[in-house]
């Protein structure tokens, strides 16, 4: 569906501002898929985005500063998703020996169990038949999109 559909909007006050428009709609909607491909394992983006995090530094631990820096959405709270995490026994959580202000955090064989099952049917989804877009096509998004990006700090 065209942009102009899905916002119900025909003019724009330029390309730009069309494509920002774009994009933000576009990040919506595969949050939107994504949500819903996680919903069964009950987990969020962002907690599966954690879990990512931590599988691959597994088997070392990860401490809440480094899985903020690292995780997609810089608005989450990393260490509520830990907290969260650590009740479903996806994580361990431990104080650090050394210092006691840091805080250790390793993902559990459950939480990496679930994680390859999510992980799993969400490759499926992301296959060309439900994105519409050819592997030369995709590498050229991100092309473009790591243009755009190019004075991220």
């Amino acid at each position: 569906m065209k942009i102009e559909e899905a916002i119900q909007q025909q003019h724009f006050i330029s390309e730009y501002q069309k494509a920002h428009l774009n994009i933000l709609h576009t990040g919506s909607w595969l949050s939107q898929r994504t949500a819903a491909i996680l919903k069964p394992y009950d987990l969020t983006t962002q907690q599966f985005n954690i879990l990512r995090i931590l599988r691959g530094r597994h088997p070392e631990p990860a401490t809440v500063k480094l899985l903020t820096e690292r995780m997609l959405d810089k608005m989450s709270n990393a260490s509520r998703l830990v907290d969260k995490l650590l009740k479903k026994g996806l994580v361990e959580r431990t104080i650090c020996s050394d210092d006691r202000r840091r805080v250790d955090v390793l993902i559990t064989q459950p939480g990496l169990a679930l994680l390859e099952k999510a992980s799993v049917e969400l490759e499926a989804e992301m296959d060309a038949d439900n994105y519409n877009l050819t592997l030369d096509e995709a590498a050229e998004l991100n092309r473009l999109l790591d243009k755009l990006r190019a004075n991220e700090e």
